[in-house]
């Protein structure tokens, strides 16, 4: 049976992730008939809704019937989230027609062999420059999302260079997510909730370059450490069975210093769009008409670059036909971002967003500094089950957890942190994330084995945070 192009989604995998998701609608439901319902004031503040922390009221239960628990993935689709919900389905579809085509084309594996040709042995040199700059782009411009068409390819190097599909993985989505997490100047967690808190924007950076530092090392040397047991034991791999089929599409291939022209042309073609998605994703945080758009954007020049690249490389007709390929093994990730977005939608419907917030800020009353700092962070890893955004849950929680934390001295400065850091180490944990169902989508790894090898990074990432928590409150990091 002939091999299809691109990404194809498992049965099981599917079922898995389908599974998950509506256990948590259904519960998400469930809340909706168990808490009452509750309403704070919205105010207008420049140009934003933020919340009123002291307005807070019960009102009466909305009429939220059962049956519409079934229906909320479509009516995701026409609600308030409804933009944001389309553009990130297009994107994926996107990502996947135009990864099929450079399967199919070859200019994967070319591209790849002459990135192995440059750096000769070094391979784990290669390793640690390309998590490095990962970390970076999400620490210093906020970008998360948008590398994900990026993964195949470096899950494709790691193919190459004798690792798998979670060194790839790690390199890349994972090094963005811990650099997107320690927020140096990432506009869209410590830029939009420093904002929120009155903070002068971008304070107290100093701190956090040290926290990236320390969290680079700690990802450098778990990358490192897996990736020699999977070179010395390749059994050893979680998802070594799963790998042996996609590991055919790119581990044949030899770096030829003689290539055809045509595909050297293809490459650099591919490289030039490649080159203006990165403009594009570090051009975004300071041009408010790219933020809004920057995700359509990279699908966009993505699938141009990747289509264009194909056809020079002489793919011809099978180009077309690897699309489509791409196209239906990619599109079952739709109806799971559509189930992932309505557990919020099921939540704000129904009335209980604002009271779920509302008991955890009674929670905060005669704690103490460093307790109030880690049950904001708690709260954020609660919240982000439900509310995967970073700006959007900064607008609900912000307003209310600055003046709660300073009436048991906690700096503002030590909240946003907190906040941050709730928002974005889990990022990549909750099946809820659209990002993390992307990912997972475009790759052979089960959401299950996933979240058992990235527990025991979790858990030093944890102990680290948790300890800048701990000397931020001793220290009143601030200016306030």
């Amino acid at each position: 049976m002939q091999q299809k192009s691109g990404v194809q989604i498992s049965k099981k995998a599917f079922i898995q992730a389908v599974a998950i998701l509506f256990v948590l609608m259904m519960l998400a439901g469930v809340l909706t008939r168990l808490l009452p319902a509750g309403q704070y004031a919205r105010l207008e503040a420049e140009g934003r809704q933020v919340i009123d922390p002291s307005s807070f009221k019960f009102i009466e239960r909305p009429d939220y019937p059962i049956w519409r628990w079934f229906t909320a993935p479509f009516e995701v689709l026409a609600g308030p989230d409804s933009l944001t919900v389309i553009a990130i389905i297009l994107f994926i579809l996107l990502v996947g027609l135009a990864f099929a085509v450079m399967d199919k084309s070859g200019i994967l594996k070319g591209a790849i062999g002459r990135i192995i040709q440059a750096f000769g042995g070094r391979k784990y040199g290669l390793l640690l420059v390309v998590a490095f700059f990962f970390m970076a782009l999400g620490a210093f411009f906020g970008i998360f999302e948008e590398v994900i068409p990026l993964v195949p390819i470096m899950i494709a190097l790691a193919y190459s260079l004798g690792w798998d599909t979670l060194t790839g993985l790690g390199m890349s989505i994972l090094a963005v997510n811990v650099g997107f997490s320690t927020a140096i100047f990432n506009p869209f967690t410590i830029g939009v909730s420093q904002k929120l808190a009155g903070l002068p924007l971008f304070s107290g950076a100093l701190p956090r370059l040290i926290l990236f530092v320390v969290a680079y090392a700690i990802l450098a040397a778990f990358l490192t450490a897996y990736a020699r047991k999977i070179e010395r034991k390749p059994e050893a791999s979680p998802v070594f069975k799963e790998d042996q089929v996609e590991r055919l599409k790119y581990g044949r291939f030899q770096v030829d210093a003689n290539s055809d022209p045509r595909m050297n042309r293809a490459i650099l073609f591919l490289a030039v769009f490649f080159a203006l998605i990165l403009a594009l994703l570090v051009a975004s945080p300071f041009v408010s008409f790219l933020s809004d758009y920057a995700l359509p954007l990279t699908g966009l020049l993505f699938v141009i670059g990747g289509i264009g690249g194909g056809l020079i490389a002489g793919a011809g007709r099978n180009a077309w036909k690897a699309a489509w390929e791409g196209f239906v093994g990619i599109a079952p990730a739709i109806p799971l971002l559509m189930m992932a977005a309505s557990i919020k939608y099921i939540i704000v419907t129904g009335g209980i967003q604002d009271t779920i917030l509302h008991w955890a800020s009674t929670l905060f009353t005669g704690t103490s500094p460093f307790a109030a700092a880690l049950m904001i962070y708690g709260f954020t890893l609660v919240m982000e089950l439900f509310i995967s955004s970073g700006s959007a849950k900064a607008l609900l929680l912000i307003p209310i957890i600055t003046p709660l934390a300073e009436m048991v001295g906690v700096t503002r400065q030590v909240a946003v942190s907190a906040y941050c850091f709730g928002d974005g180490f889990s990022n990549l944990a909750y099946p809820t994330n659209a990002a993390l169902l992307i990912v997972l989508s475009l790759t052979v790894v089960p959401y299950s084995k996933w979240i058992k090898w990235i527990l025991s990074l979790w858990v030093y990432i944890l102990v680290l945070t948790v300890i800048f928590l701990g000397l931020a409150v001793a220290f009143s990091y601030g200016p306030f």
